[in-house]
């Protein structure tokens, strides 16, 4: 129907149906009706309508709102293979992971006003480097591992007691991170997790806006 309405005629139409059915692992499917299929054969399908004409430019409106994992992890598949074919897409989402994912440039909006753009990595920068992380078995070795990562960052850490974790600020990359298994080792600290982290497009969301996360 939607090659029709763009004028390819029925024999073209059914043909790009047919390739559009397929490309989206859609084709098993062909005969049932759409009210019978899944949120995420829906948005396949959604998108698959919208390249009947094969449009040059895209513009997708949170196109993975409320799919599970597996179904987002298929459209982000496909929205690879549209952009790696030559397609532009404009992208909204409230998924910073999947801005992070998915996109080449990220324009930053908060309450309609644009307060930062860039790719992923320059964004991320902003906030600061790499960051020294080491969660505790037992959380009255806690302090002891304040004192160890104090020691390699030279900067007063982060501390979350419930989570028995430490965070702070280093530049020494992975040397940081063998120093600090080191300091803790020597002191019997048992370490549930350690290594470095980078700042996360939420970071620099909570950053950019002044607000802490919840």
């Amino acid at each position: 129907m939607i090659g029709e309405l763009h004028h390819l005629g029925r024999r073209a139409a059914k043909l790009r149906a047919g390739e559009l059915l397929a490309q989206f692992s859609l084709a098993e499917a062909a005969k049932k009706r759409a009210e019978h299929y899944s949120g995420g054969m829906r948005r396949r399908l959604d998108l698959a309508a919208t390249l009947v004409a094969r449009p040059a430019v895209l513009f997708l409106d949170e196109p993975t709102t409320g799919l599970d994992p597996r179904a987002r992890l298929e459209l982000w598949a496909v929205l690879d293979q549209l952009v790696a074919s030559g397609s532009t897409i404009l992208l909204t989402t409230q998924y910073l992971e999947e801005a992070d994912r998915l996109a080449d440039e990220i324009v930053v909006v908060d309450h309609g006003r644009v307060i930062a753009r860039g790719d992923s990595r320059s964004l991320k920068r902003q906030v600061g480097g790499d960051q020294l992380h080491v969660v505790v078995v037992n959380p009255l070795e806690l302090q002891r591992a304040v004192e160890a990562v104090e020691r390699v960052s030279l900067v007063a850490p982060v501390v979350d007691k419930e989570a028995r974790s430490v965070t702070a600020p280093v530049s020494g990359g992975a040397r940081s991170v063998a120093e600090l298994a080191s300091l803790l080792a020597a002191d019997f600290v048992e370490v549930e997790d350690l290594g470095l982290r980078q700042p996360t497009l939420d970071d620099v969301f909570l950053a950019l806006t002044g607000k802490e996360a919840p």
